[in-house]
């Protein structure tokens, strides 16, 4: 998975298994992302075995498909060697790694049928090989999916909480000399943690106990199966952009009450499972439901979004044979630079319950200036104007006019425009438009610039077209909330 860092609803990704380390457009790709946060794991990651500290009798077997074993696959092995060149990749474009560990390594089922103890030997060897190499890990995961909505299966919540300790008492230990100790992160669940998963997570985190689980993280795949044949029109769908929201205060409030101590990230999300869908989810429509989720995770303060994929299936960012950018890319990549830390509440003065409206202090500035997402899911141009919420709670009442927007010297202020829309308007399009430019590879196999806004006086409604997503940049805005240098 890609993330950025010290983000809210940082960007973050899932990969499938990429021959090819060295394409220019793999690099080029993670480096316009960069910082970034990448995610290593999956469903057979609870079964890879690790290829050091092994005895003859214990095989590192290459990967293969067998509907016969639990997650289809039987063996699984990671050389040290592809983990060192995966490594060189990472340090090289300023990836931060978080590693998905083998959960299932060794472990037997009790009398009762259910899962024992967790054998965390592989585990502690190959981390132990990570730090004698100098290796940087941002952060250590346990388990894909293995919560009660599980796609293999489950482990009791009361064992999992036991071995987040196991796995606590190891990275201290190997770590204890260095000068900064990683995460420990669980469990990236699949489930409605808003019904019948929040017991489970909170087992989990009372059983480990208090600084065990430093990050807290569960999955979205609120679009449905990839098969689906109204997947375009749930993607459009205010509802079925909202249907995610009861998780996402679920998630903030049990970690108020129970692990005030840790996080939470969106550990993996594509949209729609099984791997999306052709000329969908790899298509121009897809960003409707991507930038409105980032945003939505920042507005519930969460700190990583790990999309569902950088390469791999239909949902991937690039294309798993040529590494061609898809539309999302793009946007991601305009809300990295231009979407900052703090949110802000803000109200779209529109008749339309259609635009959605989301405004984060500027990227990469204190100058007080701030940034505006407006997603248009209608079939309709609108003007929008914008008022902002005051931060102060006993002046909630007011409201501060931010489209359009005069100086305190009342001069008209300046705004900066981001246009996206589908070429020649078709939303299952594999080529976005930014302010009507084609946004394509350079002849020279070079992602294309996306500093080419619209300049305009801030002294009209902003015009959103039909089916299109608009940032404007208020760099004249002073909020002094914006002004604060973000801890």
């Amino acid at each position: 998975m890609l993330g950025w860092v010290d983000k809210i609803a940082d960007y973050c990704m899932c990969c499938t298994h990429v021959q090819n380390l060295s394409h220019p457009l793999l690099e080029k790709s993670l480096q316009a992302l960069s910082p970034l946060r990448l995610r290593l794991g999956g469903t057979v990651q609870d079964q890879i075995v690790y290829d050091v500290g092994l005895s003859p009798e214990q095989p590192c077997l290459p990967l293969v498909k067998d509907d016969s074993f639990i997650s289809d696959y039987r063996g699984g092995c990671l050389s040290m060697e592809r983990w060192v060149a995966l490594n060189n990749l990472f340090a090289k474009t300023g990836v931060l790694v978080a590693f998905g560990l083998n959960a299932l390594f060794n472990r037997s089922r009790l009398d009762s049928g259910e899962w024992g103890p967790w054998d965390s030997s592989n585990a502690h060897d190959f981390i132990k090989y990570t730090v004698e190499q100098g290796i940087a890990v941002e952060a250590w995961e346990l388990g894909n999916e293995l919560t009660l909505n599980r796609v293999v299966t489950t482990i009791p919540a009361k064992q999992y909480g036991q071995d987040m300790r196991q796995l606590r008492s190891v990275v201290d230990s190997l770590y204890k000399d260095t000068m900064q100790r990683p995460l420990v992160v669980a469990p990236d669940g699949t489930g409605n943690v808003a019904g019948n998963e929040i017991g489970f997570y909170i087992t989990l985190l009372n059983e480990s106990g208090p600084g065990v689980v430093d990050v807290v993280t569960r999955h979205i795949y609120n679009l449905g199966p990839g098969n689906s044949e109204d997947l375009v029109e749930r993607i459009l769908n205010a509802s079925v952009l909202d249907n995610d929201l009861d998780n996402f205060r679920t998630v903030q409030r049990i970690i108020q009450t129970t692990a005030p101590w840790a996080v939470a990230w969106i550990g993996e999300a594509g949209g729609a499972y099984n791997s999306g869908k052709n000329l969908v989810s790899n298509a121009f429509v897809n960003s409707f439901w991507y930038l409105d989720q980032l945003a939505m995770s920042a507005t519930f303060n969460t700190k990583a979004y790990c999309r569902q994929t950088l390469i791999g299936g239909n949902y991937g960012l690039l294309n798993s044979t040529t590494f061609r950018p898809n539309p999302d890319l793009y946007s991601a990549i305009l809300w990295k630079r231009l979407m900052g830390t703090v949110v802000l509440a803000t109200t779209v003065e529109a008749k339309y319950s259609q635009v959605r409206a989301y405004t984060h202090c500027q990227s990469g500035t204190t100058s007080g200036g701030v940034t505006m997402l407006l997603i248009n899911l209608s079939n309709s141009t609108v003007s929008v104007n914008v008022n902002l919420k005051s931060p102060i709670s006993t002046e909630s009442h007011k409201r501060t006019k931010l489209i359009p927007h005069k100086s305190k010297e009342g001069r008209a202020s300046t705004r900066y425009e981001y246009h996206l829309s589908a070429s020649n308007g078709d939303l299952h399009s594999q080529t976005s438009l930014l302010n009507g430019v084609p946004l394509e590879l350079t002849p020279s196999g070079d992602l294309p610039s996306v500093d080419i806004p619209l300049v305009k006086e801030n002294t009209a409604a902003v015009s959103v077209k039909a089916l299109s997503i608009v940032f404007v940049v208020l760099p004249d805005a002073e909020v002094p909330v914006c002004m604060v240098q973000p801890r």
